[in-house]
């Protein structure tokens, strides 16, 4: 029961700790942990921020898509 529910909050996640993950060269434990225990520390800017970080990926993601577009033509 409770892995059918991390699987599912894990494929509807925007992305957000993998990408910084990724940049920071990390584990995305460490930091989805990170942003669990600020979020607690610091009244919830940290879920701002993420909130934030998510718009930012996806316009990136539709633009790189866009710019892929133009150039296959």
């Amino acid at each position: 029961m409770f892995q059918s529910i991390v699987t599912y909050f894990e494929k509807q996640s925007f992305g957000v700790c993998t990408y910084l993950a990724d940049k920071l060269n990390m584990s995305i434990s460490k930091i989805r942990l990170f942003f669990i225990y600020s979020s607690f520390l610091a009244v919830g800017f940290p879920i701002i921020f993420y909130m934030m970080a998510v718009v930012v990926l996806d316009v990136r993601h539709y633009v790189k898509r866009i710019r892929m577009r133009i150039w296959d033509r």
